[in-house]
C-alpha cells in the first residue's frame, strides 16, 4: 500500500478555484491508478475523478465534468484536482486513493471499492 496525504482545502466563493494535491509515499507510485472521491455531511462517499498509471487514461464524474481536472506528476510522486466554478454542492471533504487494480472501459475506477489505500481528507467549503 501507499501512504497519501492530501492538501489544498479550504474555503471558496462559489465560482471561485482550488488546486488540491495529494502527496503518495512508498515505492512505484507510477504503478498505482490514483483517484478522488468525496464525501459531503450526511451522505455516502462519491466518486470525483480517477487517472491512471501514466495519466493517459481519466475518468470524471458527470457532476464534475468540464470543471475538474485531474493529472499526476510522477516525478513528484503527487497527484492533483484542479476545481474551477465551484458551487455550494461541490462542498465535502476530499480525499485522495490509489490502487493497483488493472481495469479498462468507462465504468472503471468509480467505486471506492476498487481502491485500498486512502488520504485523510480536506476539506472543501464552498460559500454561497
Amino acid at each position: 500500500q501507499v501512504r497519501l496525504v492530501e492538501s489544498g482545502g479550504g474555503l471558496v466563493q462559489a465560482g471561485g478555484s482550488l488546486r488540491l494535491s495529494c502527496a503518495a509515499s512508498g515505492r512505484a507510485f507510477s504503478s498505482y491508478t490514483m483517484g478522488w472521491f468525496r464525501q459531503a455531511s450526511g451522505k455516502e462517499r462519491e466518486f470525483v475523478a480517477a487517472i491512471k498509471t501514466r495519466g493517459g487514461s481519466t475518468y470524471y464524474a458527470d457532476s464534475v465534468k468540464g470543471r475538474f481536472t485531474i493529472s499526476r506528476d510522477n516525478a513528484k510522486n503527487t497527484v492533483y484536482l484542479e476545481m474551477i466554478s465551484l458551487k455550494p454542492e461541490d462542498t465535502a471533504v476530499y480525499y485522495c486513493a490509489a490502487t493497483a487494480l488493472v481495469c479498462s472501459g468507462i465504468g472503471c475506477y468509480r467505486s471506492h471499492s476498487d481502491f485500498n489505500s486512502w488520504g485523510q481528507g480536506t476539506q472543501v467549503t464552498v460559500s454561497s
